[in-house]
């Protein structure tokens, strides 16, 4: 899966999202990074780079395509270091459930 159809599936899920009222950012490191400001409404979605976000989640691709159908569990994935969360965990949790549905 590349990063535009992740960035188009986050797109879709942050919309049916409300209440978010957060800065998220989705780091896949050299694969790319997708913003979502979801602050405003509807949540504004981009590839800044250095754009400052309350949570922070650094996996990769794979891994997050596996979140997102299903086949990767987030919290084990947490535990076994292949998700890191830099920020606020409540946030992450959050964006877990609007991640998997």
């Amino acid at each position: 899966m590349s990063l535009e159809s992740i960035t188009e599936n986050i797109k879709g899920k942050m919309a049916m999202a409300t209440g978010l009222d957060a800065k998220v950012k989705f780091d896949f490191d050299e694969e790319g990074v997708i913003f979502v400001d979801a602050t405003q409404d509807p949540p504004e979605i981009s590839h800044d780079v250095n754009a400052e976000a309350d949570c922070t989640l650094k996996c990769s691709i794979e891994t997050f395509q596996g979140f997102m159908d299903g086949t990767q569990d987030p919290t084990m994935a947490f535990m076994t270091g292949k998700l890191k969360v830099d920020g606020s965990m409540g946030l992450a949790m959050k964006l877990n459930s609007i991640i998997e549905d």
